[in-house]
């Protein structure tokens, strides 16, 4: 989680919606790492929900998984895509890696 959190936020420094829009390659690097942090969080809940219960909108980032994964409603929506990567990820990002040493041997 923490890895991909970091790849999209190196990924989209100085980019805005409509210029992620227009570059295909790194609008699917962003999809699929929100895919790679949503399984994750998924496996984490069902593991250590406790854990998992510490991430803000957990649920949510699963269900954007579930989206971006399966395709609901046929299309996604690329302004709640964004406001995630710009808004939410940041905060993600810190509770993950604030995670990490309670992880380590």
């Amino acid at each position: 989680m923490a890895r991909s959190c970091r790849y999209i936020a190196e990924d989209t420094v100085g980019q805005t919606l409509d210029s992620c829009l227009r570059q295909r390659q790194m609008r699917q690097a962003v999809e699929r790492n929100l895919e790679i942090i949503g399984e994750a969080l998924s496996r984490l809940r069902a593991s250590d929900p406790d854990t998992a219960a510490g991430i803000t909108h957990v649920h949510r980032i699963i269900g954007l998984r579930n989206r971006l994964a399966h395709g609901y409603d046929d299309e996604i929506e690329d302004a709640l895509v964004w406001r995630a990567v710009q808004e939410s990820l940041p905060a993600l990002r810190a509770e993950v890696e604030g995670l990490l040493p309670d992880f380590e041997p």
